[in-house]
């Protein structure tokens, strides 16, 4: 059985389930879902606990399926806390979860909760990863998104009494919040509770915001590509800053706008030469957001105009890696710069 994040409150007010699989790479939440789970165990009388960290080739899996297996010498419950830092369990490692999954079904006095990051798709289809999710509860934690931060912002400072102004003003807030915090939960979590410290319970005033919330913003730029293509071109301008700022190689950062502009590029020839867009948009591996945000704009761009940007991200490309090139400032951060807002405004003005 799967649920979010979100339903795992109302899931243990209803009682436990012998396994829970804890799946994520935001740290705040994963944290948040395993202590939940932990002290509902703990207040069930599963009084005592024993961890294991899958780590390294040579870690000793038949234990771990023996201490899942066994009765608790101390206490007539146990918590069995199994972490698979990589996600990657091996052969015996997925033979092991399996069978720790099918046991856990028939256990009353051994609650198994393994935690996990974030699967990739050919994991996701796994048997052991199949396992999990029948025998028992697959939580599966999902980024909180920049466009949902705001609302998750609103959610947190409720819980602490505290709330923004309404209409606009609070919206200004919120969003001003978001900026400094995007891409870093568990700062973010940090900065809210300082805000119901510094100031008491009711509404805060964007002043109030504005001046006790740092900057702490943490940037992805694999997210600089889908602002990019969003039209966004106050946030690629922030997160390229933000981008430096951070130490981020510049070769990073153009590959990964060299490689959606390549994309759009391939796309754009297919679609011409007659194939249907989605067909297109499978053979260059586009899905999720990239494919909603590529099927906006593809229609309004002209196959001379993606060529011209092909040759301006080789042109920056050499900037990055020291060379000269006319009209481009020579500066690599510069030229990132002036890839990213060509195609940014170009993407302002798709439908």
């Amino acid at each position: 059985m799967q649920i979010s994040h979100a339903q795992l409150t109302a899931h243990l007010a209803k009682g436990l389930r012998g396994l829970y699989s804890v799946v994520g790479d935001e740290a705040l939440l994963v944290q948040e879902a395993t202590d939940a789970i932990r002290a509902a165990a703990r207040g069930a009388g599963f009084t005592e606990r024993v961890v294991h960290t899958a780590a390294g080739a040579h870690f000793d899996w038949r234990g771990v399926v023996a201490s899942a297996s066994e009765m608790s010498l101390f206490a007539d419950k146990q918590i069995i806390d199994i972490r698979v830092p990589t996600g990657k369990p091996g052969k015996e490692g997925s033979t092991a979860l399996q069978a720790i999954a099918e046991a856990a079904q028939d256990s009353d006095d051994t609650l198994t909760l393994i935690t996990l990051p974030r699967l990739d798709g050919a994991t996701g289809k796994s048997a052991w990863v199949g396992a999990l999710e029948q025998c028992g509860v697959f939580i599966k934690i999902d980024p909180v998104e920049r466009a949902a931060l705001p609302h998750w912002i609103a959610q947190r400072l409720a819980q602490q009494n505290q709330r923004v102004q309404a209409g606009e003003a609070g919206q200004q807030s919120l969003s001003f919040f978001a900026d400094r915090v995007e891409g870093n939960l568990l700062a973010a979590h940090q900065e809210i509770q300082k805000l119901g410290l510094l100031y008491p319970p009711g509404e805060l005033s964007f002043e109030q915001v504005e001046q006790a919330v740092v900057n702490v913003a943490r940037y992805d730029p694999f997210k600089l590509t889908e602002s990019v293509l969003g039209g966004q071109l106050q946030r690629v301008q922030r997160m390229l800053d933000g981008l430096k700022a951070e130490g981020v190689s510049p070769v990073v950062v153009h590959w990964a706008l060299a490689e959606e502009v390549r994309a759009l590029y391939r796309v754009k020839q297919s679609t011409d030469a007659g194939k249907p867009l989605p067909v297109a948009l499978r053979e260059n591996r586009i899905w999720g957001p990239r494919e909603r945000l590529i099927e906006r704009v593809i229609g309004s761009l002209q196959g001379k105009q993606l060529a011209q940007w092909v040759q301006l991200a080789h042109a920056v490309d050499g900037v990055v890696k020291g060379l000269r090139a006319p009209d481009l400032p020579q500066e690599p951060w510069g030229a990132l710069h002036v890839l990213a807002s060509t195609v940014c405004r170009a993407c302002m003005k798709t439908p």
